[in-house]
């Protein structure tokens, strides 16, 4: 929780309130102090606006299949070639952009928003209501995220959006795990007890205290739970339950090009690139958050 300090006064001035900063900040502060979270942010913005203008960025119609122009090389027309299909590789792989980062910040939303809530009640409550929430999360980490998703895929139908659910209640425990972590350490603190001896209701101690000291270890399970999420849907797309065709997506296109490996390597090469990148991004990210959190970093 954010509070405010005072200025040492210097001859006779009067005292000035300085804003601490929340820990939120701090960690966002220390995370772009790095490298690695450079590098991770700038690749996430790029994918990000990537997917936001592939209809201005893309050269061609992804769906567009030109006869005669099948299985040509990367050239000044067709910049990673084209599949066997006659569509532009390059236009599919920027449109592929859209479906993995749509399932990876779904997918994180979901199961951040429903895990923190329980990890919350779990935390500050206790008793039965920790003991059946740690249970049914227990319960859930049992199934692998793969195995959940092709499960969920099979009883409602392939598609961007279940897969997102299915990424979303696999990833559910991790959040509610470490938020619950979290509420244990922080609900023992001066501040909670004073706010709670002041007459403040659970609702409002959780929301308006502990909530937001919480947040700094949920962002590294969320640039995590992103990177599950991507790369969970790229296997599931390459497995055929995930967007359908002729929606273009990075797995997908890796499926595509397993038949045509030898004479058209290009088909593979590129969304394979694309998936790689933005992975290597967010695991640097996630890494460099950890270390903003981790003490013996902070002290060097």
């Amino acid at each position: 929780m954010a509070e405010t300090q005072m200025k040492t006064p210097i001859d006779g001035e009067r005292p000035e309130r300085v804003r601490a900063r929340s820990p939120l900040e701090i960690t966002l502060r220390r995370t772009m102090g790095s490298g690695r979270g450079k590098f991770g942010v700038r690749v996430i913005l790029a994918a990000v606006l990537v997917a936001i203008f592939a209809p201005l960025i893309a050269p061609h119609d992804p769906l567009l299949q030109v006869s005669g122009a099948e299985l040509q090389a990367p050239s000044a027309t067709y910049l990673f070639g084209t599949d066997h299909l006659g569509r532009d590789i390059a236009s599919r792989v920027i449109y592929g952009t859209r479906v993995s980062i749509l399932v990876g910040i779904l997918a994180a939303a979901l199961g951040a928003g429903v895990g923190t809530t329980l990890g919350l009640v779990a935390g500050y409550f206790g008793g039965v209501a920790d003991a059946v929430i740690m249970r049914f999360c227990d319960a859930l980490h049992a199934f692998p995220t793969i195995l959940l998703g092709i499960a969920v895929a099979t009883a409602l139908g392939p598609g961007m959006t279940n897969v997102a659910y299915a990424i979303a209640l696999a990833q559910l425990p991790n959040f509610a795990r470490v938020t619950r972590a979290a509420v244990l350490v922080e609900k023992r603190r001066n501040y909670v007890l004073a706010s709670i001896s002041l007459g403040a209701g659970p609702t409002r101690v959780l929301t308006r205290h502990i909530l937001p000291n919480c947040i700094s270890p949920l962002l590294v399970q969320l640039t995590l739970t992103m990177t599950y999420a991507i790369l969970i849907e790229a296997g599931l797309s390459f497995l055929g339950l995930g967007a359908q065709p002729p929606t273009p997506t990075w797995g997908g296109m890796l499926a595509d090009s397993r038949a045509y490996l030898q004479e058209a390597p290009w088909i593979g090469f590129w969304p394979g690139m694309a998936l790689a990148v933005l992975l290597l991004g967010l695991n640097f990210l996630q890494e460099a958050i950890r270390d903003a959190l981790d003490p013996r970093h902070i002290s060097k």
